[in-house]
């Protein structure tokens, strides 16, 4: 990879247009001033055609010197992702994909409204509803069915993306330094986010509070009555009121730190007022939440998908080769004897309850194995060891606390 990000960086460097269009418009000038020159006087055109000849060859050589420059760019970078990524057939013929090829174009729709590429995205979708692909079954794969293809058509893709529009929009505001629109969407849909237990709305007002505070020295905002420590404080009567019974201790935080507003850099709050990140962390934050309230996940399932595949690759072509060489089969799914390590943000299990507490697991309290193979939740392992040894809830077998393993289903 070390290879390929220095050509990278040389194709960006040498493969620049810039200087090639610097270099047709000087011709471009030449050529009209020839022309006036002739208008202004036909009788020196044989003589100015004369005198332009050499310039032009000139400059048409070092245009073409510049395009040689960018040709050679791209030959070497194209050598390059070949030779770090050779084109190898798949050791099996094995295409469990073949059998939902809709399923694939709603992903790539999907994915293409979500980056915000809607124009894209619906001359695909006209052309994948023009010429709906064939279903091939694979074996071992469920037969499709349209109930599992889904509908996705171009009307919903038209509402879908009416929806991400307006989600651009207000990060485009967020983008500008304006939390308006941002906190709007909040307010409109708190109910929603408060039973998914979402601080978003909070967070916005938070930092717009702060935006206000620092005054339009830094926010660029009038200087009257709306901006400044005014301005802030008349944000804070007017809508932290709302907010006092989740985010109390924020808030007094955030009434405190006015005290300390002639020296704040040196003030035990300074890191409330330092925003730098805050900006990128409340976008992040939106575009979670926003795809959350439209039942989809914050990053695209397309996205994860292929970056999850190009780092697996590598190791399931070389498994695969030494299966075949081997000449075993591991079961008829054509399946791989190996768990191929992926990023933990890419390792996704079904939700698990625990058997004793009747509880979700969590991050914080995630399923744990006993050595006799059963699994509970990190807070039933504790109620029930005591920090001592204890007996399995569900067989005869005892065990400590220590013996337990974190599992990812």
């Amino acid at each position: 990879m070390d290879v390929l990000q220095v050509e990278l960086a040389k194709l960006r460097r040498d493969a620049n247009l810039t200087q090639s269009i610097q270099d047709v418009d000087r011709i471009i000038e030449q050529l009209e001033a020839a022309r006036e020159s002739i208008v202004a006087d036909p009788n020196s055109a044989s003589i100015i055609l004369a005198k332009l000849q050499n310039p032009l060859k000139s400059g048409f050589d070092k245009v073409n010197d510049d395009l040689k420059k960018i040709h050679k760019g791209h030959s070497n970078y194209g050598k390059a992702l070949d030779k770090n990524f050779p084109v190898k057939a798949l050791p099996n013929e094995y295409d469990a994909l073949a059998s939902h090829p809709s399923l694939i174009n709603r992903a790539i729709a999907m994915h293409l409204i979500r980056e915000g590429q809607f124009s894209v995205a619906s001359t695909f979708l006209n052309e994948a509803q023009g010429h709906p692909p064939h279903p091939a079954p694979t074996p071992g794969t469920p037969h499709p069915s349209e109930s599992d293809e889904g509908d996705f058509s171009p009307q919903k893709s038209q509402e879908l993306q009416a929806k991400f529009e307006n989600m651009y929009q207000i990060l485009q505001e967020l983008k500008g330094r304006n939390l308006h629109p941002a906190i709007e969407w909040a307010r409109i849909n708190r109910d929603e986010l408060e039973k998914r237990g979402s601080d978003l709305e909070f967070e916005l007002s938070k930092l717009q509070f702060v935006w206000l505070f620092q005054g339009p020295q830094v926010n660029g905002l009038p200087d009257d009555m709306n901006n400044g420590l005014p301005g802030a404080l008349k944000y804070a009567r007017e809508h932290f009121g709302s907010f006092q019974n989740r985010f109390l201790r924020d808030i007094q935080q955030l009434a405190t730190a006015m005290a300390y507003r002639p020296n704040l850099p040196d003030s035990p709050y300074y890191r409330i007022f330092n925003i730098q990140s805050a900006w990128d962390d409340v976008s992040a934050s939106f575009t979670r939440e926003f795809c959350s309230l439209l039942g989809l996940s914050a990053e695209s399932p397309l996205y994860i998908a292929a970056t999850a595949g190009a780092i697996a690759l590598p190791t399931l072509l070389k498994l695969a080769s030494i299966v075949k060489e081997k000449r075993t089969e591991w079961t008829t799914q054509d399946e791989l004897p190996v768990e191929i390590a992926l990023p933990r943000s890419m390792i996704y299990h079904p939700i698990f309850v625990c058997p004793v507490s009747k509880e979700q697991t969590t991050e914080a309290n995630p399923p744990m194995m006993m050595p006799c193979g059963h699994v509970v939740a990190k807070e039933s392992l504790n109620r029930l060891s005591k920090g001592g040894r204890f007996k399995c809830p569900y067989c005869p077998n005892e065990s400590q606390p220590k013996d337990a393993r974190r599992i990812v289903l």
